[in-house]
């Protein structure tokens, strides 16, 4: 744009502001955080008892059985006999989810400041229809289809299979909870793990949405192959985990794809609308300056 006396106007600039960054990331995950444990339990006789949560499982295993692909336990049950390995992915799950997340969001503010706004409003979106994915469908996950129900733990065994027409007599799922059984760095199952995670916020994965959102926002900043091997592997490795752990079918992980497609879209739309609207107001206040 040229201004009156003929020459051009300056670039506009928008400089990002590190702590309202932060206090933006912190509210949305507050945010977050207050709707876990609301939905997935019906209460019986004063008791919260995943009643939909399961049902939901069971549509699960129906249409994965369906289409032949019903094959988590399978997975699960060729990794349970190393220990260690276990161990390594339960500690996986709990931490890489948070601190590779937190890494990216901090490099992408300091090294793509550019495209850090349309990362940030991807990363924030997808999380929102998350949340509304686990509202709408509370889906319980395989660890906990054998386990006991609440008070007691937070399962499905006191429901029957054969009343919603599964296996007619088989009321055993053969999935092991590999955190309560090998143990980890989190204990869902009681303290503050239980108070702070949503056992039924199974569809869709956030682990594999933030994991992709991850190799997809840092991309561009890989240079060299291995790099660029290292990001592709890490939703791979995350999709691993979350089967062999049973923290999740693997349908799970295609719904945290969809999630975060949707997510980019919504992202990206406000990024741009927000960009046209910072430079009306730019050229406007030239204009009267």
């Amino acid at each position: 744009m040229a201004n009156d006396l003929g020459g051009s106007s300056p670039a506009r600039t928008h400089k990002t502001l590190w702590w309202k960054e932060a206090t933006f990331f912190i509210a949305f995950y507050a945010v977050y955080t207050w709707t876990r444990n609301q939905f997935g339990s019906d209460r019986i006789n004063g008791v919260d008892i995943p009643v939909q949560a399961f049902n939901n499982a069971i549509r699960v295993v129906r249409f994965e059985r369906w289409i032949g692909l019903y094959h988590e336990e399978s997975v699960q049950e060729f990794f349970l006999s190393h220990r260690w390995f276990i161990q390594l992915l339960n500690t996986y799950y709990g931490t890489a989810h948070f601190i590779v997340t937190i890494t990216v969001f901090i490099l992408l503010y300091k090294k793509r400041p550019d495209v850090f706004p349309q990362w940030r409003n991807t990363l924030a979106a997808t999380t929102a229809l998350a949340i509304i994915g686990f509202s709408l469908f509370p889906l319980m996950p395989p660890r906990l289809l054998d386990q006991p129900c609440p008070p007691l733990g937070h399962g499905a065994q006191c429901l029957e299979a054969t009343e919603r027409g599964l296996d007619k007599g088989k009321t055993n799922f053969g999935f092991v909870d590999t955190l309560d059984v090998y143990g980890g760095p989190w204990d869902f199952s009681s303290g503050a793990g239980a108070k702070i995670s949503n056992q039924y916020a199974a569809m869709p994965s956030l682990h594999i949405g933030w994991s992709s959102w991850c190799a997809f926002a840092m991309w561009p900043l890989a240079r060299r192959r291995w790099i660029r091997a290292l990001l592709l592997l890490y939703p791979t490795t995350t999709l691993l985990c979350i089967v062999v752990t049973a923290n999740h079918f693997w349908i799970d992980g295609v719904g945290g794809q969809l999630t975060l497609a949707v997510g980019f879209l919504i992202g990206t739309g406000i990024h741009k609308w927000n960009q046209r609207r910072l430079d009306e107001k730019y050229e406007a206040q030239l204009l009267t300056s």
